[in-house]
This record gives C-alpha cells, structure tokens and sequence, in this order.
C-alpha cells in the first residue's frame, strides 16, 4: 500500500480571480493532470460538464454569493 496524502483545498478569498475574467474566483478545479483552474460563479457554470471530465476534485463555493446579499 502506498502512503497517500490528502490535503484539503484552502478555501477561495478575494485574492482567488477567475482564470477566464479575472473576477473574484468562487470554483477550483484541481486537474487530474496535477495543475488547477479557477472560475467566478458565472464562469464556473458554463464550464461545469467540461471540468468533471478533466478534474480530480471541483470546489465550489459560488453559496458564498447568496450568504452575501442575503445580509
């Protein structure tokens, strides 16, 4: 058996910027590959079939908008 290390993803901050736009990222998507992409909310959904293909592990986070304006 081989020793594996799980290491949760920190969550998103306002540093965090989408990778399409360069708004305030709320999606991550750690690539199989190794690498990782970060989405806002809107861009998060219109790539969201494409990255489950492709993707080891997606954190979203795009409820931090409705906990928002919920205020």
């Amino acid at each position: 058996m081989s020793d594996q290390i799980t290491m949760e993803a920190a969550p998103l901050n306002s540093t965090d910027r989408c990778d399409r736009c360069g708004a305030q990222a709320y999606v991550r998507a750690l690539l199989i590959s190794g690498g990782e992409l970060t989405f806002c909310a809107h861009h998060g959904k219109e790539y969201a079939e494409g990255l489950k293909t492709v993707a080891a592990r997606i954190q979203d986070e795009s409820q931090k908008l409705v906990e928002v304006s919920a205020n």
